[in-house]
C-alpha cells in the first residue's frame, strides 16, 4: 500500500502544511539498485583521540566510496573513537562530529567505531558504553534520511574484521537501519568473495518464502548467486511455485512444524546448505485473557519451537555445512511487547535467547555463524490490512518516520549470509527505522 503521507511531504504544500504544523518530515530513502549501488559522494574519515586498531584506512579504502580527510558535503562519515577510554575522551567525539554533522548529505551515513567496553576498566566500560547512548540519541536527531550506527571492534582486533560490516552500513542496502550497536567477534573473517555474488556456490534455504518477507529474502540471496530453495506451507504451493519460478528457486511445499521437516529438508539439499534463514511466522492475536491455549501452542510451536527442532537437527546432521549462515526472523514485538501479542511477542524474544546462546557454540563445534533479524513495521500485505490510524503510528514511530520494505530485511539477511561475515555473530539486528519503541 502507497504511503500517502510520505508522498503528500515530497511537495512543496505539503513540506509547508507539515512544518506548520510541526508533523514527521520523512525523506524518501535511497535503496540499493543496479544503477545506484553506493552512496553519491565522498566518505570522510575521522578519528577521536588515537585509534586502538589497525587497517581502518584500508579498509575503509575498499568501501566503494572516495574516502578525504576533509569535505563540505560528505555522503558518509565514520569516526574512529577505539581509542577513548575516558570520560573527558569523549570530548573529542564532540569535537569531531560537532563542526561536520550538518553538512552530511541526505541519506548520509554516520558509523562510529568503538569497541568492547572492557569488564575490567570501568573508565573504559563507561567511556565506549557512552557511545551507545551518543550514537541511539544521534539518529533520532539527524533527520533527512540519514542513519547512525556503531561497531564496536573487539581490543586489540583489527578492522578487518568489520569490513562486511562497514560495506553494508555505508550502503544503500542499509536505508532502513538506524540506532544499531553491531559487536564484532575475534573470529578472523572468510574469504573475500565477488561483491557481485558473493554467495555463488552456496545453497539457501528460506522458510515462509512465497510472499512478504520470506519472498523478499529469497530474491535477494537469488540476486546474491545462492541457488534457493524456497519453502512455505503445501497450502500456499501455487504462491510458492510462482515465486520460485521466478527466481530459478526449487520450490519445497513443507509445514515446518511436521516431524520429519528436517529430514526432507536434507533431502532437498543433499550437497548441504550454505545458508539457512527462519522466516516462517504466524499470528494468532488475542489479550491473554482471551487466549484459548490452542492459539498460545500454534504461534510457540511455528515461530519458535520449530526453529529449536530443526536447527538442532539439521547441525546435528552436517547439513549446514562449514562457514554456513543461520538467520532467524525475531521481531521488535520481542524486545517491546504488544498488546494481544503475548504469544508473538514470545516467541519472537525466544528467537532472540536462541541466537545469542547458540551463536558462540555453533561457531566453535561446527563454524556456522547463528544471527536475527528483528523488523520493525514493514510494508506487507499483512500490515496494509491494519486499520488506518494504527498504520500510520507504525510507520511515523521511528526514527525515518515511514515503513520499511520487504527489502530492507532480505539486505540484512544477505549481509549477515555472506562468506567474510564471519565476526559477525550471536548478533540481533533491528530492521525498523530505529524504532521509538524498545531499547
Amino acid at each position: 500500500m502507497a504511503d500517502r503521507y510520505l508522498h503528500l511531504t515530497g511537495t512543496a504544500p505539503g513540506r509547508f502544511l507539515t512544518r506548520r504544523l510541526g508533523l514527521p518530515q520523512p525523506a524518501p530513502l535511497r535503496r540499493w539498485t543496479l544503477e545506484t549501488p553506493h552512496l553519491e559522494g565522498p566518505l570522510l574519515h575521522l578519528t577521536a583521540g588515537a585509534s586502538a586498531v589497525t587497517g581502518v584506512a584500508e579498509v575503509l579504502s575498499r568501501s566503494g566510496l572516495p574516502v578525504v580527510g576533509d569535505t563540505d558535503r560528505p555522503a558518509a562519515i565514520v569516526l574512529d573513537a577505539t581509542g577513548v577510554t575516558t570520560a573527558a575522551g569523549l570530548g573529542d567525539v564532540h569535537a569531531a562530529l560537532h563542526p561536520v554533522v550538518r553538512s552530511l548529505a541526505p541519506g548520509g551515513r554516520i558509523v562510529v567505531l568503538g569497541t568492547v567496553p572492557s569488564p575490567d576498566d570501568h573508565h573504559q566500560a563507561a567511556a565506549q558504553q557512552a557511545l551507545e547512548g551518543f550514537v541511539r540519541s544521534l539518529g533520532k536527531e539527524i533527520g533527512r534520511g540519514s542513519t547512525v550506527q556503531l561497531v564496536r571492534i573487539p581490543v586489540g582486533g583489527a578492522a578487518q574484521a568489520a569490513e562486511s560490516t562497514l560495506r553494508f552500513l555505508l550502503s544503500p542496502r542499509s536505508a532502513y537501519v538506524s540506532g544499531q550497536v553491531i559487536e564484532l567477534t575475534t573470529a578472523a573473517p572468510g574469504p573475500a568473495a565477488d561483491p557481485a555474488a558473493p554467495l555463488t556456490g552456496r545453497t539457501a534455504l528460506v522458510t515462509g518464502a512465497a510472499r512478504g518477507i520470506g519472498a523478499a529474502v529469497a530474491s535477494v540471496l537469488a540476486r546474491d548467486g545462492a541457488r534457493v530453495i524456497a519453502l512455505d506451507v503445501p497450502g500456499s504451493r501455487e504462491e510458492l511455485e510462482r515465486t520460485a519460478d521466478r527466481l530459478g528457486a526449487t520450490a519445497l511445499p513443507l509445514d515446518i512444524t511436521a516431524p520429519d521437516a528436517a529430514d526432507r529438508i536434507a533431502a532437498a539439499a543433499p550437497d548441504g546448505l550454505g545458508v539457512l534463514v527462519h522466516n516462517a511466522g504466524i499470528t494468532r492475536d488475542r489479550r491473554l485473557a482471551n487466549m484459548p491455549a490452542d492459539r498460545w501452542a500454534s504461534v510457540i510451536e511455528v515461530n519458535l519451537e520449530s526453529v529449536l527442532r530443526t536447527t538442532d537437527e539439521l547441525l546435528k546432521a552436517g547439513v549446514i555445512t562449514r562457514g554456513g549462515r543461520i538467520v532467524a526472523t525475531a521481531s521488535i514485538a520481542g524486545i517491546a511487547g504488544n498488546t494481544g501479542q503475548t504469544n508473538y511477542a514470545a516467541s519472537k524474544a525466544g528467537i532472540i535467547g536462541l541466537v545469542r546462546s547458540l551463536g558462540p557454540r555453533a561457531a566453535a563445534d561446527h563454524g556456522v555463524t547463528v544471527n536475527a533479524v528483528a523488523p520493525g513495521f514493514i510494508e506487507t500485505k499483512m500490515t496494509a490490512a491494519v486499520p488506518l490510524f494504527i498504520r500510520e503510528a507504525g510507520r511515523r514511530m521511528n526514527s525515518l518516520s515511514q515503513g520499511g520494505l520487504p527489502v530492507d530485511v532480505a539486505e540484512a539477511v544477505a549481509w549477515f549470509a555472506q562468506p567474510d561475515s564471519t565476526a559477525v555473530n550471536g548478533q540481533m539486528l533491528r530492521v525498523c527505522g530505529q524504532s521509538l519503541l524498545g531499547a
